[in-house]
């Protein structure tokens, strides 16, 4: 009775495994899934070409926030300014240090063509006038930092800060992009390798405009994702429409041949 109690329970798991139908995907074909393009279709986001965060590198209180979200600026503008009289103040004293030093070590060069200074003071004033120079370039640092500059023309993204606020250094300040040359960046199977190629073109249909815009594989990443199996590819758009903006996401519509 005993053996036919068992082989009962092994036919009824061998029925359930068998018979009853799989509910999910496992994680690595759940990601295969998502990505893979159907009919030629893949899903896409536009990117900026050159974005960044700016950050505070010296403590002080913002002054000027000349530039408010979304507008354009040019390189080498100044984006955010900080009061800078505390540094401005430092650098004259290092200035003026270093002023003090140097004279004397000049003068001991002087007594040392008399033999009237020893090898030591010499080296030891010499030693000091360097030091005083170093204090400067620091001193120079700090009221560079309170200006800080576009490191490209572009778009202001966010700002982080008020005026008047005091800022310290790492503190975020302000988020840039370069909108003059935007990106299409693409997730495909690697299987698209067979066929894909630099300057394949594709049709992007963006979701928020629900235009189409032609386009061309720029880039082509280096590596394929071993999870996924999948790869991205870096697009641009053949001529950039103005009422394109970063953020925006659609379907790069691949044509048949492909």
């Amino acid at each position: 009775m005993r053996y036919r109690w068992l082989d009962s329970v092994l036919v009824l798991f061998t029925v359930m495994a068998v018979g009853v139908p799989a509910t999910g995907w496992c994680k690595e074909d759940r990601l295969v899934h998502a990505t893979r393009p159907e009919s030629g279709v893949a899903r896409g986001i536009v990117k900026a070409a050159a974005q960044a965060v700016l950050y505070a590198q010296v403590q002080g209180r913002v002054s000027q926030l000349p530039y408010k979200e979304g507008q354009r600026f040019e390189k080498g503008y100044t984006l955010v300014q900080l009061d800078c009289d505390k540094y401005r103040a430092e650098l004259a004293v290092a200035l003026a240090e270093h002023e003090a030093k140097d004279k004397v070590y000049k003068n001991n060069i002087e007594l040392g063509k008399l033999n009237a200074v020893s090898k030591l003071d010499l080296e030891t004033s010499e030693a000091e006038a360097k030091k005083a120079f170093a204090a400067i370039r620091i001193a120079e640092v700090n009221v560079k930092g309170c200006q800080i500059a576009a490191p490209f023309a572009g778009r202001v993204a966010s700002i982080m800060i008020n005026e008047h606020e005091n800022v310290f250094p790492n503190d975020k300040l302000i988020s840039l992009l370069d909108d003059s040359s935007l990106e299409i960046e693409l997730v495909l199977p690697s299987s698209s390798l067979s066929w894909l190629r630099r300057k394949s073109s594709f049709t992007f249909v963006v979701d928020e405009t629900r235009r189409s815009y032609p386009a061309r594989v720029k880039e082509i990443g280096a590596s394929i994702d071993p999870a996924s199996q999948t790869i991205k590819v870096t697009g641009t758009f053949e001529k950039l429409p103005p009422e394109i903006l970063a953020g925006m996401s659609g379907s790069a519509q691949f044509s048949e041949q492909h």
